[in-house]
């Protein structure tokens, strides 16, 4: 069991940092950016969390929503599951891959396997792409696409040293991208939300100004 008595210590005040095997680094070293990115793609998807618990459970009628209800079951069973895998691949990262205490717990193929396995899942209620999707939508859909691409580079960040790491994770990762993506259409097409979709420039709409000197002439 993990006890903390005390946050700062004032170590970090020049710059530096300890990983777990105690070696001192800069706070600029690539693997604790990597690290805090890790972090931060755990934070959006608490983000996320907060966003899919305020989805309203009942109609304006007092009746009960319960594709919603749904929803927030698989999203708060599969996110609260990830933040903690996501603990886990954070505190690997902040080691070499020749310096992993014995007792750390580790993300593993089976961790990766199974987000295939969701996402084949969720995918079996879903239409084939025929276009991109635009990162937008309600409040969770939103903020998936943001953790999705926060995600993404973290796994930049990590190819830059990938020979420092354990191939596994960087896997993890990968496919862990895509699981955002794919939970974030299943959660669209669960709430009955059209997904937008990038527009072909011919299509787009052009005509911004005169609509603005419109609006400002009916004042």
């Amino acid at each position: 069991m993990v006890r903390i008595t005390r946050v700062h210590t004032g170590g970090g005040d020049a710059g530096e940092t300890s990983l777990v095997d105690g070696s001192r680094v800069s706070k600029s070293d690539d693997r604790i950016e990597i690290v805090g990115t890790c972090d931060e793609v755990n934070a959006l998807l608490g983000l996320v969390l907060m966003e899919t618990s305020r989805l309203p459970d009942n109609h304006p009628d007092g009746g009960a929503r319960t594709t919603v209800r749904r929803v927030k079951d698989v999203c708060l069973a599969a996110l609260g599951r990830m933040q903690s895998e996501l603990f886990d691949l954070g505190a690997e990262l902040a080691c070499p891959p020749d310096q992993i205490p014995e007792y750390m717990q580790l993300v593993d193929q089976e961790d990766s396997d199974r987000l295939c396995e969701e996402m084949d899942a969720w995918n079996e209620e879903l239409e084939p792409l025929e276009s991109f999707i635009l990162p937008t939508g309600s409040g969770p859909i939103a903020a998936m696409h943001l953790a999705r691409t926060v995600t993404r580079r973290l796994e930049r960040a990590m190819v830059a040293i990938k020979d420092e790491m354990r191939p596994l994770s960087l896997q993890y990762v990968n496919r862990l991208s895509d699981w955002i993506f794919v939970l974030t259409r299943w959660t669209s097409a669960r709430l009955g939300e059209d997904e937008s979709l990038w527009t072909p420039k011919g299509k787009r709409e052009a005509g911004i100004a005169e609509m603005t000197r419109k609006q400002n002439a009916n004042r």
